[in-house]
């Protein structure tokens, strides 16, 4: 299972650089073909993979990431990785930062390896008591 791991956090990292740097054909290697981004907005937006990458060369650009809490939970063929972020996200001249939950569906095929099937972004709650309140409810403590 750690290799997993390590190979899907470094998977996300990879995407989170390609966003970055703009580049749509490292992008579009990474992501499936059914990819879509669920973004956290009011109300949520979707982008499939064709708009995702159209998107990322009109501007819809990631200037800035740091992951912090990185979880990766592997199901046979497919794992999650969901980390808290970072993030500072541009739509042309709109800057959206902060602190976000990314969560990432990765699908493993015969042919090509591991494909990001479905990112979501969604900006994190700044009450402190609602992480300490939920806590408290883990039964494994």
């Amino acid at each position: 299972m750690a290799d997993v791991t390590a190979e899907i956090e470094a998977l996300a990292l990879g995407a989170m650089r390609a966003w970055v740097a703009g580049d749509v054909k490292a992008m579009k290697k990474i992501t499936a073909r059914d990819f879509m981004l669920l973004v956290g907005s009011m109300p949520p937006q979707l982008l499939d993979r064709p708009s995702f990458l159209a998107a990322m060369e009109r501007g819809f650009a990631c200037t800035r990431f740091a992951f912090r809490e990185v979880i990766v939970r592997p199901y046979g063929k497919s794992a999650w990785f969901v980390a808290g972020a970072e993030l500072e996200l541009a739509f042309g001249p709109k800057v959206w930062s902060g602190g976000f939950l990314v969560t990432d569906l990765w699908r493993k095929g015969t042919i090509g390896g591991w494909k990001l099937a479905e990112r979501n972004l969604a900006r994190l709650d700044q009450d402190d008591s609602v992480a300490a309140a939920v806590s408290r409810l883990q039964l494994w403590k």
